[in-house]
């Protein structure tokens, strides 16, 4: 695991630095005193097209970006923990004249506040508002599109998998739709192999030209997704599920904590059973994952999948549809969601070779890891 994104702000007890070419003032109009000062967003220009931005209002400082992409071709490995990504701002920040972040020691409630909201606390050091966790899965090559289709069709919570048009991607929200965000967390999982030729080989192609040791560099890369079957699984933990959880304040709690959430997400698709050489039905996976005892519970919950194939509805009241859903999901089927076709198929398909996740996904010798940070290991 490692992190993707980093949203992070500190309120200082002292006035800070002008570093824009326009701020804002905040005036009293009868007695002329200045009540806050406000600097726009600005962006800190890094390497190959890489940027984080920045932003200065009053005593706060707030920094967000991907500290694993700044001044480098690619991040397919990145920083493990917050503290290396704070490193990298604190760096930036050292350039601009501003104070680093720090972690915390106390947090308390501010002047006059009830304590109900986030924005009602304030701490010493650094607050986190967000941050997104990544792993690379390794599912062997040529199994991406239909690991992400079994994928897809896998709940997480409330939350209902959605599989984009061109089969490179799945999210989850709520109504399984491409409707609006998420308010706790962002779920996605994706082929990192075309999302760097679809991304970073153009523009790579457009800065550096077709016979640049980059542009081979980003080749190289595609080329060792695919051979591995790269699937990206990425969430973005957001300011209210950190809240929520105790995991705002840096400092002041366990970042194996971390590592405890985004582990519950990789662990979509253990009810998948992916193959390819003998097919059995419905009912005879049933009976070979011991979920029922007879042919005949199995040939019944069998026969309510495939009603639901054909359109059935799901009727969330029946205590016996209920029954059959509980022994279908534990083969990764859920009637509960509407049927596509496109994914779902009354089959199942075992091969001699299991398409099994591979976590520790192995750095190749040649990989340009994060700069300080040459023992970095995959997860």
């Amino acid at each position: 695991m490692f992190i993707d994104w980093l949203s992070v702000t500190q309120e200082h007890n002292h006035d800070l630095p002008v570093v824009c070419d326009v701020f804002t003032l905040t005036i009293d109009a009868n007695t002329h005193e200045v009540l806050s000062t406000r600097q726009p967003w600005f962006k800190h220009e890094g390497s190959y097209s890489t940027s984080i931005s920045i932003s200065v209002q009053g005593r706060k400082v707030r920094v967000e970006g991907n500290p694993s992409k700044i001044d480098r071709l690619d991040n397919l490995f990145g920083y493990e923990t917050i503290e290396q990504c704070i490193a990298v701002y604190n760096r930036l920040l050292a350039e601009y004249g501003l104070p680093p972040f720090t972690r915390c020691t106390q947090v308390s409630l501010r002047d006059g506040a009830s304590g109900a909201r986030a924005g009602d606390w304030v701490s010493d050091g650094c607050t986190v508002e967000r941050i997104d966790l990544t792993t690379n899965v390794a599912v062997g090559e040529g199994n991406v599109l239909a690991y992400l289709r079994g994928l897809s069709t896998q709940r997480i919570g409330h939350s209902v998998g959605y599989l984009f048009p061109n089969g490179r991607t799945v999210d989850w929200t709520a109504g399984g739709k491409r409707k609006g965000g998420v308010r706790l967390q962002y779920r996605k999982a994706y082929d990192k192999g075309f999302e760097m030729a679809e991304h970073a080989r153009p523009r790579i192609l457009r800065m550096f030209g077709e016979q640049s040791p980059e542009l081979a560099y980003i080749d190289q890369l595609i080329s060792y997704c695919n051979q591995h079957g790269v699937v990206r699984q990425e969430q973005e933990l957001k300011q209210e599920f950190l809240a929520r959880e105790g995991l705002r304040y840096w400092g002041l709690f366990n970042e194996s904590r971390l590592r405890t959430i985004h582990d519950e997400f990789l662990a979509v698709d253990n009810k998948l059973k992916v193959t390819a050489m003998d097919l059995v039905t419905i009912s005879g996976q049933l009976l070979a994952e011991g979920i029922v005892t007879s042919t005949y519970a199995a040939n019944m919950t069998a026969m309510v999948a495939i009603n639901w194939s054909n359109g059935q509805p799901f009727d969330k009241d029946n205590r016996s549809l209920q029954k059959h859903r509980a022994r279908l999901r534990q083969i990764g089927i859920d009637i509960a969601n509407p049927c596509d076709t496109s994914r779902f198929t009354p089959v199942i398909v075992r091969q001699a070779r299991e398409v099994t996740k591979v976590y520790d996904l192995p750095i190749p010798a040649w990989y340009r890891r994060p700069a300080g940070h040459l023992q970095l290991v995959a997860a």
